[in-house]
């Protein structure tokens, strides 16, 4: 079990990263490419600045997105990797203070993101106590992810990050199988779980309401628009499930695994929706 030490480094780990918009050179608004549709107003090529972006990199509209159609922007989460580029990759020096490293600069960004994103679930692993038995990989996984998100420009950008993400996954599949165990012995006989079936299920607008759905298999599961209100999704896996206008109203998420901020962003719910303690109900859900 993890004494109060480790926890408390877990915890200081995980406020790292966390986006702090105030540190960052308004990365997401100029690196990443958009299309209008029904997330965003307009189109945008990457490396271009949005046109809401203000001369001291915040945006000019952040309270009124949703209202102007860009919801794109209110689900993005870079997991903390705007200001890990911002202040530590290019110690603190803008794209306009030094426009010869701006492309640089764009092309880092989505690289430290995906370090960050593997950085927060392996974090999430290391907190789990039936994965202990594999802490000691987790730990070096751990370490050498953190390792390459203090690496120079030029040494991320020649970084094979698709296979770095293949061998952490490996390691997240095996803390999921960890802590999902107990399925094999409680609700064996759940229809509902032997439904979904196995990783990017399609259940796009399905009737989960008040389903048990605990300890299931939801990796990377297309739930865009499903009715999960009232359901229970305590110890299910939601690495990479696409939660686009699901209903989590009233559902129990306390202790799915592998659930992010972003995901709860794109979803909607209320104030009856239980979280993990590490995310927050997003202010857009209707209470």
């Amino acid at each position: 079990m993890l004494d109060r030490q480790d926890h408390a480094h877990n915890e200081r780990n995980r406020m790292n990263l966390q986006s702090d918009c105030s540190s960052c050179f308004g990365l997401c608004c100029v690196a990443l490419p958009f299309a209008a549709s029904v997330d965003f107003a307009m189109n945008k090529d990457g490396g271009t600045p949005c046109h809401h972006l203000q001369s001291d990199f915040r945006c000019g509209v952040h309270g009124s997105l949703r209202q102007r159609g860009m919801r794109g922007c209110t689900v993005f989460d870079c997991f903390g990797a705007g200001q890990m580029v911002s202040q530590v990759t290019y110690n603190g020096r803008d794209w306009r203070q030094a426009p010869e490293t701006a492309q640089e600069m764009f092309n880092v960004f989505p690289v430290m993101r995906q370090l960050h994103e593997l950085l927060w679930y392996l974090n999430e692993a290391m907190t789990l106590q039936p994965a202990q038995e594999i802490h000691s990989n987790l730990r070096e996984a751990l370490d050498e992810t953190k390792r390459f998100t203090l690496l120079p420009p030029e040494s991320l950008l020649r970084l094979d990050i698709a296979a770095h993400r293949s061998e952490m996954n490996r390691l997240l599949l095996q803390t999921s199988e960890l802590v999902r165990e107990n399925a094999r012995r409680l609700h064996r006989d759940n229809p509902v779980r032997r439904k979904i079936g196995s990783r990017g299920a399609d259940l796009i607008g399905a009737k989960l309401k008040g389903a048990d759905l605990r300890y299931a298999n939801l990796r990377g599961a297309y739930l865009i628009a499903a009715d999960l209100s009232g359901a229970d999704l305590r110890a299910a896996d939601l690495i990479g499930a696409d939660l686009r206008d699901a209903d989590l109203r009233g559902a129990d998420l306390t202790d799915s695994i592998f659930l992010t901020q972003s995901q709860l962003n794109a979803a909607k719910g209320d104030a009856n929706t239980k979280l993990p303690p590490s995310l927050s109900h997003p202010i857009h859900w209707v209470d």
